[in-house]
């Protein structure tokens, strides 16, 4: 079975690579779908992101990064998967997540959504917070790894 999981990554987390790995044990292919969102301001672009992705999942050998334009139901409904892996940190993420998985549901009856609760340890963790950490200068190494941090503060410095 094949799973996609959908999302910005701007930048992967510790959290994000939580959700991959323990989908990359549980499904025999997993989609890192990463969604190239002209209506959201990224800090990295869409090419920066597939390449961080891939390389920080480089070791799991079922894992595929591709990024997509449009409806994420379309984009998976083109790549043959019907099951979609979305974390929850909180209460806030799920009615969220409810709301997008009915609205799937119904643009794609054959579509599923899964939700993964994260791990107690990045339950905190959001991209938005690790860019806001890193834009005052604080320590980050413990929210993204090591390569990520190089190029998010290299990206924030210029």
């Amino acid at each position: 079975m094949r799973a996609i999981y959908p999302g910005s990554f701007d930048p992967i987390t510790y959290g994000h690579l939580d959700i991959i790995e323990r989908c990359s044990s549980k499904f025999n292919s997993v989609l890192v779908a990463v969604l190239n969102n002209n209506s959201k301001k990224s800090l990295f672009d869409i090419n920066e992101r597939v390449d961080m992705i891939k390389e920080v999942t480089s070791n799991f050998k079922n894992v595929e990064v591709k990024s997509f334009d449009g409806l994420m139901v379309d984009f998976a409904k083109l790549e043959g998967v019907d099951v979609i892996i979305r974390g929850l940190r909180a209460v806030s993420d799920y009615e969220y997540e409810l709301q997008m998985s009915l609205a799937n549901k119904t643009l794609n009856p054959n579509i599923e959504t899964l939700f993964l609760v994260s791990s107690v340890k990045y339950l905190h963790l959001s991209s938005s917070l690790v860019k806001e950490i890193a834009s005052y200068k604080g320590d980050i190494s413990s929210f993204v790894p090591p390569q990520i941090e190089k190029r998010l503060l290299n990206k924030l410095n210029k």
